[in-house]
């Protein structure tokens, strides 16, 4: 069992002291353990009836651990060693801060890039297996990378049937298909846990322990974190974390997670998924920022910010300052922790943390875009290799044609709490040095700064952008490229399914009254050089 810490200052230790008593009077922790669907309210019932299992995930989920493991033993005396996820959301972002704080390999394709795609089809396809991770099978990124993945395994002479694994709710289309067409193997989740609450089931479990992951021990600290959350007292963790996320007056919404020697690698991703999701909705919510150990919201002692630093159970010397929370604790034992701590939040803000009623509107008007295929919107103007669009809002602004003009009048719509949402509809793994936009734009603003890698983020702060205060600017980097992939049996490729909903995103945002700059990269390499030189250069 690692060591659990917690430190709070400021706004955050008042609101905890504001709150605490009322919490334990409430019974509000072991009411979460024994699955009490009635604690966010009669309207959130139904979906929170069936949405608790995640307290009892690492019980449930103990009769996989065999099964996988045997699994990976069979891959390997067969020579297949390199595991691919495909998923999106909650699927791919456990497994992948497992695998990494693990140090074991896994590939990771939540992407519709086709450059991505592309790169992930040609990487050691003869020793590859791949776990194709949804709930309902019927999620179109991860239905459109199986079909690509079967086909290259197809075209190599390697039965595709042999080399799939699926993860998905017992009963799905997904797994009566899968079981039907006789895949290498197929693993079911409990189908009362949502999709960001599935860290330790299935859909975290198969991928990483395929991968080589020591399963049995991640379930073995959650079970001892779920312990010591299912009491009610004045010094559990999870109430204090909840109580900060959700309780502070006036409400600090923009949570600034950064990471402080913590040992976990990539925490503040799946973090982010879980937070903005579950609370991002009915015109409430908290909004992650994701950043780094240099971050400039560090020092902006802005009234809507609270900072949570993850540290090192080993560091003796960490304290909590101005209005922070510190917080330590092994990998599975904060997932626990976090899940417990929003569950708590979403009572204090008033909302369901178990529902999305948002993230649908963005793939409807994708699947729209793909069925209609309109002609693409035309420039407002290009400077070198960059097209802009901004439509009504931008042609009402003072530009004089640049890119930045253009940011600069985003930016110039920024309110006293809001945010810039940075969305880049690129291969994450090619170009990296994209995330660099971030801090400048703190630095000239002064306010906080989200980055998202489309289409991966719809399914995670995507909720809070439609659902939450429309507080936010929205920066949205799409790009052509001279590689596009087919999907079989599909009327449209890679390229087209990722131009329709970063279009339909960005559709739904205007729709909400919120403004959106578009800039696409003719040239991939360099606009993104181009981007970066007039972005570090805003402030100059």
């Amino acid at each position: 069992m690692s060591t659990l810490s917690y430190d709070a200052a400021g706004a955050a230790a008042d609101a905890k002291t504001r709150h605490i008593d009322q919490l334990v009077q409430d019974h509000v922790a072991t009411r979460i353990i024994a699955k009490d669907a009635t604690l966010w309210g009669p309207e959130a019932e139904s979906e929170s009836s069936i949405r608790l299992g995640w307290v009892e995930a690492p019980a449930v989920s103990r009769p996989l651990v065999d099964g996988i493991v045997s699994l990976r033993e069979e891959l390997h005396a067969e020579g297949i060693d390199h595991v691919v996820l495909c998923g999106m959301g909650g699927s791919s972002l456990a497994p992948e801060v497992i695998t990494a704080t693990a140090g074991v390999e896994l590939t990771v394709l939540d992407s519709t890039d086709p450059e991505q795609v592309a790169a992930a089809l040609a990487d050691r396809l003869e020793r590859t297996v791949v776990v194709v991770s949804s709930k309902s099978g019927s999620t179109v990124e991860t239905d459109s990378q199986r079909r690509a993945f079967e086909a290259a395994f197809e075209a190599a002479g390697i039965d595709p049937k042999s080399r799939v694994v699926i993860v998905t709710d017992p009963g799905s289309p997904l797994d009566e298909a899968a079981r039907a067409a006789g895949y290498r193997a197929v693993f079911n989740a409990d189908p009362n846990v949502g999709g960001r609450f599935s860290a330790l089931t299935a859909f975290g479990l198969v991928p990483s322990g395929l991968a080589g992951v020591d399963i049995a021990a991640l379930l073995d600290e959650a079970e001892d974190t779920l312990e010591i959350l299912n009491e009610d007292d004045t010094d559990n963790i999870g109430l204090a974390l909840g109580a900060a996320l959700g309780g502070t007056d006036p409400l600090r919404n923009k949570i600034v997670i950064v990471d402080n020697g913590s040992g976990i690698v990539g925490f503040a991703d799946w973090a982010e998924q879980l937070i903005a999701e579950s609370t991002g909705k009915s015109g409430k919510g908290l909004l992650p920022v994701v950043a780094p150990a240099d971050a400039p919201e560090l020092t902006l002692d802005a009234p809507d910010v609270l900072v949570v630093r993850l540290v090192s159970p080993d560091d003796d010397d960490a304290a909590a300052t101005g209005n922070e929370v510190e917080i330590a604790g092994g990998l599975a034992a904060q997932m626990v922790v976090w899940e417990f701590a929003v569950a708590v939040a979403g009572r204090l803000l008033g909302i369901n943390p178990y529902d999305q009623p948002d993230v649908e509107a963005a793939k409807v008007a994708a699947r729209g875009l793909l069925d209609a295929r309109p002609e693409p919107v035309p420039a407002d103007f290009t400077d070198g290799a960059i097209e802009v669009r901004g439509g009504e809002w931008l042609a009402d602004a003072e530009v004089n044609d640049t890119v930045e003009s253009a940011l600069k009048a985003l930016l110039g719509r920024l309110g006293d709490r809001g945010y810039v949402s940075v969305q880049a509809y690129l291969d994450r793994l090619a170009y990296p040095q994209l995330e660099s936009v971030r801090n400048p734009l703190v630095a000239v603003t002064g306010r906080p700064v989200t980055f998202g890698w489309g289409p991966r983020f719809l399914h995670s702060t995507g909720q809070f952008h439609k659902g939450g205060p429309a507080e936010g600017v929205f920066l949205q980097i799409t790009a052509d490229s001279s590689t596009d992939v087919v999907i079989p049996e599909r009327p449209f490729t890679f390229g087209q399914l990722i131009s329709a909903q970063a279009a339909g995103d960005a559709q739904v945002l205007a729709d909400h009254g919120v403004p959106v700059l578009r800039l696409h990269l003719t040239d991939r390499a360099a606009g993104v050089r181009q981007l970066l030189d007039i972005v570090n250069n805003l402030g100059r």
